[in-house]
């Protein structure tokens, strides 16, 4: 059950983690009319998201499943601020995360959002402790208290080990595992992820799903999943699907 919170304009508010309300993202794709004689191109709308409605609980896991194109990974990047809808709202604890300015949406998204995809994107010229300390080093955090968080992170996710490794000299599945100390080293309040283990062998991919639970549970982290894998959606208490611009619950 949803709780109501009236503010002093009468605009309701909710006790939702994330609230998206009417939600509208569309992109235009131009193709060419081919004819006898070829004509001009001809711009399509697509409508990705379309009054689209989500809450969603602090500490909730969520799979975002469903066939590719459908829009899932332009709802994670909407989430994650990475983009902007047309229309609608994000409201995160109750403030419209896209009325903030440029400067306070990076700071917002540095603060509270972490990110894990398919491609690790890490940086080959450092190491594995390097890599994690970034987001603490992009926050002007002390190097010395960064270090310590990377350091707890990498152990936590089992690279004790290969703190000082490069990128050249990890396995897939261990640079998938920086990735997500990185995005957990400052323990935002959500986590977001994009086919994280789309790129990774069974074993690999299992270890990483039960890593996702585990710190789920042990830091209270809001977990929301593009995945193609039905094994790790399975995993999650929610599974939702876009339709029609819209998102459903799924089985």
């Amino acid at each position: 059950m949803k709780i109501e919170i009236q503010t002093s304009d009468s605009e309701p508010r909710t006790s939702n983690l994330i609230t998206i309300r009417g939600l509208c993202k569309s992109f235009q794709a131009v193709e060419d009319r081919l004819t006898k004689v070829k004509g001009p191109a001809v711009e399509n709308r697509i409508d990705v998201l379309k009054d689209a409605d989500f809450d969603l609980d602090a500490g909730e896991t969520v799979a975002i499943v469903g066939a590719s194109g459908i829009g899932k990974s332009t709802l994670l990047h909407i989430l994650g601020t990475l983009d902007r809808p047309d229309s609608g709202t994000v409201l995160f604890r109750n403030e419209d995360v896209f009325l903030f300015d440029n400067e306070r949406i990076a700071q917002f998204r540095n603060e509270t959002i972490g990110f894990v995809f398919q491609f690790h994107y890490l940086l080959p010229e450092f190491s594995a402790l390097e890599n994690t300390m970034m987001p603490g080093l992009i926050r002007g955090l002390p190097k010395g208290a960064v270090k310590e968080k990377a350091e707890a992170i990498l152990v936590r996710v089992g690279l004790k080990e290969r703190l000082a490794h490069r990128l050249g000299e990890l396995s897939g599945g261990e640079q998938q595992r920086v990735a997500l100390a990185r995005a957990l080293v400052l323990k935002p309040a959500v986590l977001l992820a994009d086919e994280p283990t789309g790129n990774l062998d069974q074993k690999s991919s299992e270890q990483i799903h039960e890593l996702f639970l585990e710190l789920n549970r042990e830091i209270c982290m809001t977990l929301m999943v593009v995945t193609h894998n039905m094994e790790l959606a399975a995993y999650m208490s929610r599974r939702v699907t876009i339709a029609g611009g819209n998102l459903v619950e799924a089985p």
